[in-house]
C-alpha cells in the first residue's frame, strides 16, 4: 500500500497468527534478507561516512570563523541555527554509527558513535543505545516501545485519558502543539543525557561519558559567554538548542508517529511488525541527506546495519517483496506524514479530561 493513512491511522493487532497467513513468517524475512544480501546492500561504506564527516567538519569550522569574525552581532543567531543543524547531522552519524553502519567493528562503531554523540552533539551515547534498541526490538508497541511512552504528548488515548487541568487543555491541542514543542526538544535530550550518566542505573563507561559530556557542554557555554554578551549569549544557545530539537524531531517523528500501535500481547511476526509500523518518506537524494536516511524507516528496521548509502537500492527490493506477499508498505511526502502525525496526535488528544475552565458546579447541574 502506497500513500498516507489519515482517515484510520492507528490499527491495534492483538494476538495475531504470527505471519498471518503464511506458514513460516521466519523464511518469508530470510528470503528478502538473502536477496538483499546477495546483492551486496550489507557491505560497508566506510568512505562514505568519512566523507560526511570531512563535510560537517569543515562546515563547522566555517561556523566557528563566522562566530569569531562577527564578534557582537545578532548576525550571530544565524551561527546558531546553522550549528543547531550540522549538529543534528552529527546525530545522525551517531545513530548509523550505534546501528553497526559504518565499521564492521562493533569497537569502532561504539567509539565512533560516543565520540560524535557526547563530544560532538553533548548527548549520551548510552542512553540513546539504550532507548533506540529497545525501540527497534518493538516499534509502536504499547509497553514496549519508549518512543510511545507518556511525555508531554501522549500518544495512545489511555495515556492523554490520564491527563487532567491545563495538561488536559494543551492534551487535546497536542497534535497543534507538537511542532512548537519540539523547540524545546534539544534541552530535553541533553537533560536526558546528563540524568543517565549521574543516574544510579548502569552505564555503559560511565566516567568517559560524563568526562565527555560534561567537557563539551562547558566548553561550549564558556566560549558562547566569554565572546558574547549576556542577553545575546542566551539568544545564541536557544536559537541552537531550539533548531537542533526541531531538526531532531521533525526527522524521527515521521517514521512512526500516526502509524498502527500494537497491542502489548501482539503476536506478529518480524518482517510485519517493522513493515507495519513505519513509513517512508518519497524524495531524491536531498531528502536523503536532510533526513539522514530516515526516509527509509522501513528498510533501516529491516536491516539495521544497512549503510546509508544502500538504502535507496534496497527500498526498491523490499517494496516489490512485500507486494508480492499482500503486506501493506506505506509511504508519503514529508507534508503529508506531518499532516498524519498533527492529525493523529489530536485525535489521540480527545481523549484527555475536560476543560480546566469548566465550572465544577455547572457541570454537576448537567451544563
Amino acid at each position: 500500500m502506497s500513500g498516507p493513512s489519515i482517515t484510520s491511522p492507528v490499527v491495534t493487532f492483538t494476538k495475531t497468527k504470527p505471519g498471518g497467513n503464511r506458514g513460516n513468517p521466519t523464511t518469508e524475512y530470510s528470503a528478502l534478507l538473502r536477496t538483499v544480501r546477495d546483492a551486496g546492500l550489507l557491505r560497508r561504506r566506510t568512505g562514505f561516512y568519512y566523507m560526511m564527516f570531512g563535510i560537517l567538519t569543515a562546515a563547522l569550522g566555517g561556523v566557528i570563523t563566522g562566530f569569531i569574525l562577527l564578534g557582537d552581532s545578532w548576525f550571530q543567531l544565524l551561527m546558531a541555527g546553522a550549528l543547531g543543524i550540522i549538529l543534528t547531522q552529527y546525530a545522525f552519524l551517531a545513530h548509523e554509527a550505534s546501528h553497526r553502519q559504518v565499521f564492521e567493528s562493533g569497537r569502532a562503531n561504539d567509539f565512533a558513535g560516543r565520540m560524535l554523540a557526547n563530544l560532538f552533539v553533548g548527548i549520551s551515547y548510552s542512553w540513546w543505545m539504550t532507548k533506540h534498541s529497545r525501540h527497534h526490538a518493538n516499534p509502536n508497541i504499547i509497553g514496549k516501545d519508549p518512543d510511545i511512552e507518556r511525555d508531554f504528548i501522549s500518544f495512545v488515548e489511555t495515556d492523554a485519558a490520564k491527563s487532567t487541568g491545563l495538561y488536559a487543555w494543551a492534551t487535546k491541542r497536542q497534535g497543534y502543539l507538537f511542532f512548537p514543542v519540539l523547540l524545546l526538544e534539544g534541552l530535553n535530550l541533553h537533560i536526558h543525557g546528563l540524568r543517565t550518566v549521574f543516574g544510579r542505573g548502569k552505564v555503559d563507561k560511565r566516567w568517559v561519558e560524563i568526562t565527555m559530556i560534561v567537557s563539551r557542554l562547558s566548553a561550549y557555554a564558556a566560549v558562547i559567554f566569554l565572546m558574547l554578551p549576556l542577553g545575546m549569549a542566551f539568544a545564541f544557545i536557544g536559537v541552537q538548542l531550539g533548531v537542533f530539537g526541531l531538526y531532531m524531531g521533525a526527522s524521527f517523528a515521521p517514521n512512526h508517529k500516526g502509524m498502527p500501535i500494537l497491542a502489548h500481547d501482539s503476536k506478529v511476526d518480524f518482517l510485519r511488525r517493522q513493515v507495519l509500523t513505519s513509513r517512508n518518506i518519497k524524495g531524491s537524494w536531498v531528502m536523503d541527506t536532510f533526513m539522514g536516511g530516515l526516509n527509509y524507516q522501513i528498510e533501516h528496521h529491516l536491516f539495521p546495519n544497512m549503510p546509508r548509502p544502500h538504502l535507496k537500492k534496497a527500498q526498491e527490493i523490499a517494496k516489490e517483496y512485500c507486494t508480492s506477499h499482500t503486506i501493506p508498505y506505506t509511504e508519503t511526502t514529508l507534508t503529508q506524514s506531518y499532516g498524519i502525525v498533527i492529525q493523529y496526535l489530536n485525535r489521540v488528544g480527545l481523549a484527555a479530561g475536560g476543560d480546566p475552565f469548566d465550572c465544577p458546579a455547572s457541570a454537576s447541574m448537567g451544563r
